[in-house]
């Protein structure tokens, strides 16, 4: 699974901001598919690259003993002009997805029957991420 979209609406997007509000909605703070998840603390930004190597450490270590599923998707697409290039001549060409991450949102969850691989899998992780994330367990 290649985390990039097959189709946007606009080629190129405008930057944005990221809102400074906690995300409480209900939807994402609560787990749905599996009892482990991966939540974040701090506002960030998560580009294809972070999903892929999220998903590559997971699987290494759950092997084919669990499920892992994304929520957030890496749908705005960020530009970059080439090097030594000149001011003007209008917007550069798309260089990479990236998803805006808020305080609240679920990154990922792990369906899997053995609890103590799922946390170990998810501490992992968390060291490739640049942002600070913590552990949600299904009550």
């Amino acid at each position: 699974m290649n985390f990039i979209p097959k189709k946007s609406k606009h080629k190129k997007q405008f930057k944005g901001k990221i809102n400074n509000q906690i995300y409480k909605n209900i939807n994402s703070n609560s787990l749905f598919v599996g009892g482990l998840g991966l939540k974040a603390v701090e506002y960030g930004i998560l580009n294809s690259k972070h999903f892929e190597s999220i998903k590559q450490s997971i699987k290494k270590i759950i092997k084919k003993s669990g499920r892992v599923v994304f929520f957030n998707f890496p749908q705005i697409p960020k530009t970059k002009k080439p090097l030594a290039m000149r001011m003007g001549k209008g917007k550069g060409n798309v260089d990479h997805w990236i998803c805006k991450i808020q305080p609240g949102m679920i990154i990922c969850e792990i369906n899997t029957a053995n609890i103590s691989l799922g946390i170990k899998a998810l501490m992992t992780s968390q060291f490739r991420l640049p942002l600070k994330t913590k552990l949600t367990f299904e009550k």
